[in-house]
């Protein structure tokens, strides 16, 4: 039995890369901020290690590296971008966007308001606004978009950012 020529296994890392790019990306909540800018640039770069592979058989150690390369940018990037993408506090936001969202569906409304977000953000046990401090006692994100969300009543950190735009989409971001 004659295996792939290096040609073809080439081609075929280049195709897993792309697959599993795609895949990474839309397996993330559209709500969310995808990195689309990064996710391109690991594509990138798991492409160009492909090529390397494609072009120059001639040195084991240039294979070996442009194998981890691959194996880098191809599959443990991606995943990695993906899995890190939904910290609690991130959940806890598109958690309350969608509760937010079917309140505001529910009473007819257009539009998603902040009392929506605020009903919903203390109903799971959180709260809108930065926590107020000794240092900063005013509360900012609390009463226009983008709204700061804590998973936490009673604490800080680490908080995420929503918007909703054109009435009921939501936006969840880090901030």
């Amino acid at each position: 039995m004659q295996s792939l020529s290096p040609r073809a296994r080439a081609l075929g890392a280049a195709g897993l890369c792309l697959l599993i790019a795609v895949v990474a990306g839309l397996a993330v909540d559209s709500r969310l901020d995808r990195h689309w800018i990064l996710r391109g640039l690991t594509v990138l770069l798991a492409v160009a290690c492909a090529a390397l592979l494609l072009t120059d058989q001639t040195r084991r150690l240039r294979q070996i590296v442009t194998g981890v390369g691959l194996g880098m940018f191809g599959l443990i990037i991606p995943v990695s971008q993906t899995t890190w993408s939904k910290p609690p506090e991130i959940e806890f936001a598109l958690q309350v966007a969608t509760d937010a969202k079917n309140a505001a569906q529910k009473n007819a409304q257009s539009a998603v308001s902040v009392a929506d977000v605020q009903a919903a953000a203390e109903a799971r046990g959180g709260a809108v606004g930065s926590f107020p401090t000794e240092k900063t006692p005013q509360v900012r994100g609390a009463d226009a978009y983008p709204l700061i969300i804590r998973a936490k009543r009673d604490q800080g950190r680490p908080w995420a950012c929503l918007s909703f735009t054109h009435g009921l989409d939501a936006k969840v971001r880090p901030c």
